[in-house]
């Protein structure tokens, strides 16, 4: 069975018949072809699905698709403007934060909500607000360090 769907990605209207069983990921990469956004565990473990719903952290591989009708969706893709790297991706590629990549989308978009809740964040903080995103690589200090790089550009503090 199917059902249309009217949702804006990255801020654009998107309309589509899809599959009622179908995940928000599903919709992203098979219905959209937005390809950054990776599904590892389908279970909302390892959080490298991770988006944003309506400005919320979601697991999209959690999230039915038939639910985002009507919402706004930002994905890694949505963060970058006019071709430029938002200020979290920047440093996640300068820090070499990036490693096999796998987790990067779901990390990159987990920090850009962390950076709009606190300009500063202590490495507690950061710790704690990635908890939910798995690394296999075990990149986490270059992840914290990417993570301190892009809070010091948001602030206009970098050096």
């Amino acid at each position: 069975m199917n059902r249309s769907v009217s949702l804006i990605v990255n801020g654009r209207l998107e309309e589509l018949e899809i599959p009622t069983h179908w995940t928000l990921v599903q919709l992203l990469r098979e219905g959209l072809h937005l390809r950054g956004t990776e599904e590892g565990c389908g279970e909302g473990s390892c959080g490298s699905c991770t988006v944003l719903v309506d400005g919320e952290l979601t697991r999209a591989c959690l999230f039915l698709a038939v639910r985002a009708d009507g919402h706004e969706v930002t994905t890694v893709e949505g963060l970058a403007h006019d071709g430029e790297l938002s200020p979290v991706q920047r440093a996640f590629v300068e820090r070499g934060a990036v490693q096999c990549g796998f987790c990067t989308p779901g990390m990159v978009v987990t920090v850009t909500a962390l950076l709009h809740e606190t300009d500063d964040p202590t490495d507690e903080e950061i710790r704690e607000f990635l908890s939910g995103n798995f690394c296999r690589c075990g990149g986490y200090p270059l992840i914290l360090a990417a993570v301190k790089q892009a809070a010091r550009v948001r602030r206009g503090t970098a050096r």
